[in-house]
């Protein structure tokens, strides 16, 4: 099958091979990936993240049927914690989205984190370059929890939303990971909760102390799954672009963020190559066995490596 190809014919199948052959790294994904770029750079990409718990699949599924109400296509890659027995992601969440799996304006994908978050970021960038050259007008990148390998992933966004559920502690987990500083938008979800006053006040003053310039992110009150408040946080997230749009921050953070990929992908195979050519040679051993007896110092022995594979 041309992936390549099917793709850009918006084969769903031909998709899906393709994110798969990008999260698995057959020999042919890099071919793939540089024949789709070019086709790449259309779709409007959102970012979720929250804590568990925090009705993010559910949310998705709602803004998902209300783009679709709209005419528009949607992607959603969904990052999931590995399952410990199979290797593959848990779908768990992703099962409330079955009814609009269904819909042919609709791709869903769950991508595992298999234990380790290295590259990670890499694969779903790439899944959703496949998902934009398929033809998504909206990408939804859902990740599990709030820790700085998911900050990262949704860094990718043009558009990053923070969900939120009262009775959590979330105050104190926001500050810990950061996700002030990436957060264009504010959800409490859940909001029929008690304790939803306080939370929107601690979020408040949590903006109020970081200063942003510009854009203030607006704070949206939610039960996604009665669908309540679904409509306003579309429309704060079209607002969002809107404003991207007409500040030319959409055009740098794009910049930026293309800037971020390039790096790491330098530095993804500066690493295997030293993986390959330094550490998984038998000096390499001996190496360490004379580090730690302290006959030479490591120090010196980074520059010698470091020499040898600039040479």
């Amino acid at each position: 099958m041309d992936i390549v190809k099917g793709v850009l014919g918006r084969s769903r199948l031909a998709a899906a091979k393709g994110i798969t052959a990008v999260e698995n790294e057959y020999p042919e994904a890099t071919g793939i990936m540089q024949a789709l770029y070019p086709h790449t750079g259309r779709a409007y990409i959102l970012g979720i993240t929250g804590p568990p718990g925090a009705g993010k699949s559910t949310l998705t599924d709602k803004l998902a049927k209300e783009y679709r109400k709209r005419g528009k296509s949607v992607g959603i890659i969904a990052v999931d914690p590995t399952s410990p027995y199979s290797g593959g992601a848990i779908l768990g969440d992703r099962i409330r989205m079955m009814d609009i799996a269904m819909d042919e304006g609709v791709f869903i994908r769950s991508m595992a984190t298999r234990g380790s978050l290295g590259g990670l970021s890499q694969k779903t960038a790439d899944a959703v370059k496949v998902l934009d050259a398929f033809g998504c007008d909206i990408i939804i990148i859902e990740t599990v929890g709030v820790g700085q390998s998911e900050v990262d992933i949704v860094k990718t966004a043009d558009t990053t939303m923070v969900v939120l559920v009262p009775g959590l502690g979330d105050d104190i987990q926001a500050i810990k990971a950061g996700i002030l500083e990436i957060g264009d938008l504010f959800t409490i979800n859940k909001a029929d909760r008690e304790g939803v006053e306080k939370l929107h006040i601690e979020i408040e003053m949590m903006l109020e102390l970081s200063g942003s310039k510009g854009w203030r992110p607006p704070i949206n009150r939610t039960v996604a799954s009665e669908s309540e408040g679904v409509l306003e946080v579309i429309d704060s997230i079209e607002a969002h672009a809107k404003y991207l749009k007409e500040s030319n921050e959409l055009k740098a953070r794009r910049a930026e963020s293309i800037k971020t990929e390039l790096l790491a992908m330098i530095a993804e195979r500066i690493r295997r190559h030293i993986n390959k050519t330094v550490t998984e040679t038998r000096d390499f051993e001996k190496t360490i066995v004379r580090l730690q007896q302290r006959e030479i110092d490591p120090y010196s022995i980074a520059d010698d490596i470091l020499d040898k594979i600039l040479k």
